[in-house]
């Protein structure tokens, strides 16, 4: 029987790959090791639980986008960061949240454009696809492909993505206008391109008394998240010491996502426990990239 070699076991990724190098190379750490989570019920549902992992918000993680210490996940795109695969949508709010944010948007914030944006919001035909949208596939719950929307992929990245040399800057061009605007981000960008790097998972599942509870689990946005090709980046920020060099801790920098995905109520148990234990000097299971 073939069995994994230690490193391979330490790593958590092949050797040769991308992640397995950058491992070994001391840039990233390791993905597996003790977390401190966090569990607790919904004060408005008692039938919705939170797992969060502390460990996670806890850090000092921050976005390095646009600067020399975000070298991008495609080395050979430095300038468009994580943005090189398009965003898929999660619903129809996801979507139509997107078109709002485009037909809000003007124009001189978006480097790729499509020629037709003007013509179809004009017309306002439902049957016609979003020009800035194209069908793919991903999978489902069980493993199977299914059809999925997602913003096209211009040139290697994000058609939002704008490169270097635009007016505006490198960068998401709808990231950009939100905040010269003073908009929501939760609300204009894709919900997968807002939560990155957090993660939300749910599910259904039954307690030992027969009652039907949903849990959700709050955490970090790793390599595994984005699936088998996380891998395959040939960098990844969160598990890179370089990233967590925040004044404060991420459940503070990213209270507008956390009550986006949770909710003001819970988001507030959840800052008053964190407080807290900041208050008594009690820190959770560090993560190591923090230490590194």
């Amino acid at each position: 029987m073939n069995r994994l070699r230690p490193t391979q076991v330490f790593l958590g990724f092949p050797e040769a790959s991308p992640a397995g190098r950058q491992i070994l190379s001391g840039r990233e750490v390791a993905p597996d090791f003790p977390r401190e989570w966090f569990e607790f019920y919904n004060p408005d549902d008692p039938h919705h639980i939170f797992q969060i992992d502390l460990t996670w918000l806890e850090s000092r993680w921050a976005c390095q986008f646009g600067t020399e210490l975000c070298p991008g996940i495609d080395a050979s795109q430095p300038d468009v960061g994580c943005c090189v695969h398009g965003a898929y949508l999660a619903d129809e709010t996801d979507r139509d949240q997107l078109y709002n944010a485009v037909a809000e948007m003007p124009a001189h914030y978006w480097q790729n454009r499509p020629a037709g944006v003007d013509t179809f919001l004009a017309e306002a035909d439902p049957v016609q696809l979003e020009p800035w949208l194209v069908w793919d596939e991903l999978d489902d719950d069980n493993g199977e492909p299914e059809p999925a929307l997602k913003t096209k992929v211009v040139d290697g990245a994000c058609l939002f993505a704008n490169r270097q040399g635009w007016p505006t800057g490198a960068g998401c061009a709808i990231h950009q206008w939100a905040m010269a605007e003073g908009r929501d981000l939760t609300v204009e960008k894709p919900e997968v391109c807002w939560q990155v790097p957090l993660h939300r998972d749910e599910a259904y599942e039954d307690r030992t008394d027969g009652v039907e509870v949903l849990r959700t689990v709050i955490g970090e946005y790793h390599r595994r998240t984005w699936g088998s090709g996380g891998e395959d980046f040939d960098w990844y920020c969160t598990e890179d010491a370089s990233c967590h060099t925040s004044p404060v801790p991420m459940w503070q920098s990213y209270e507008q996502e956390l009550v986006a995905l949770m909710g003001r109520p819970s988001y507030d148990l959840l800052a008053q426990h964190c407080q807290r234990r900041a208050d008594a000097g009690f820190a959770s299971a560090p993560h190591p990239s923090s230490e590194a």
